[in-house]
């Protein structure tokens, strides 16, 4: 298996690893997802009936409001979080749920995520270095 490194800049540190989760859609943690299983309930969303609970998340941008980090703090509160989120392009909804949910967190690559990673590819996540590696399924 072939292993790739990402590098983009660091938003939350810390590291960790787990099966990549991704999508082309844009995220919300509020209002799109059920906090009590960690699956996403957006009607027309790609990862609609999926679960982010325990998953590297990735996803090209958020959507929503301010209520964006009042619902990552609620998944991280009953404990289905996403491992850690990989951004494309990151908004201040999306960093303050990153810190809230107090998961590794890295954006601002050279290529897009959403293309390098495939759901079910083995991620690694460094916030601190701000790296992503990806070893395929």
């Amino acid at each position: 298996m072939k292993t790739i490194t990402l590098t983009g800049r660091k938003v939350v540190g810390g590291t960790a690893e787990g099966e990549a989760l991704v999508t082309k859609d844009a995220w919300a943690a509020f209002m799109a997802i059920d906090v009590d299983t960690g699956i996403v309930t957006e009607a027309g969303h790609e990862l609609r009936g999926k679960s982010v609970a325990g998953k590297i998340l990735v996803f090209p941008r958020s959507k929503g409001s301010s209520g964006w980090s009042m619902g990552a703090q609620a998944l991280r509160f009953a404990g289905h979080a996403p491992l850690a989120l990989v951004v494309s392009e990151i908004h201040a909804q999306s960093a303050l749920g990153a810190v809230v949910m107090r998961v590794p967190t890295v954006t601002g690559f050279d290529v897009d995520p959403t293309e390098a990673i495939r759901t079910g590819d083995w991620v690694k996540v460094d916030g601190g270095k701000g790296t992503v590696e990806i070893t395929g399924k």
